[in-house]
């Protein structure tokens, strides 16, 4: 897939969730999701539709192609991944929301796979990982008071 900017990777994931969540996206839908003004949006419409990422008439609810679907799924793949990997480690909604916003766009496929892994294994865990529960302690109180074994020495 080509890599494509920030911006359209933004709209992208905002029209795709609005379609999932609302069933439509339309510019001021997509205005108030982003906090941009329905100008801006109209431009930015204009240009994604000539890169053959949405369907767009005037006063009609923007679809997404399937090329559009898939970049769309692509970034918010990404984002989820990295909300839930800053939950994990006890980061708060609102920075982790922040920051997967931010970090979507920076990081490998190669990357993005390890981590989309990585929390995927500690939410399939039959049990609260012994080590997060330490890593909780170590947040909340700053040391390591909490039940531990002696660190092994890896080779």
């Amino acid at each position: 897939m080509p890599k494509y900017s920030h911006t359209v990777e933004d709209y992208m994931e905002a029209i795709y969730v609005l379609i999932r969540d609302k069933g439509y996206a339309r510019t001021k839908d997509i205005s108030l999701a982003l906090r941009l003004t329905p100008a801006s949006v109209t431009e930015m419409l204009h240009k994604l539709s000539a890169m053959k990422l949405i369907k767009h008439e005037p006063y009609s609810p923007i679809l997404l192609t399937k090329k559009g679907e898939s970049l769309a799924k692509s970034v918010k793949t990404r984002h989820d991944t990295l909300k839930k990997l800053f939950k994990i480690v006890h980061v708060s909604d609102r920075t982790a929301e922040r920051d997967a916003c931010n970090v979507e766009h920076q990081l490998s496929p190669e990357t993005i796979d390890q981590l989309t892994k990585f929390v995927e294994f500690v939410e399939k865990a039959p049990i609260y990982p012994k080590w997060l529960e330490h890593f909780k302690c170590y947040c909340d109180t700053g040391d390591y008071t909490c039940d531990h074994e002696e660190k092994r020495e890896t080779s």
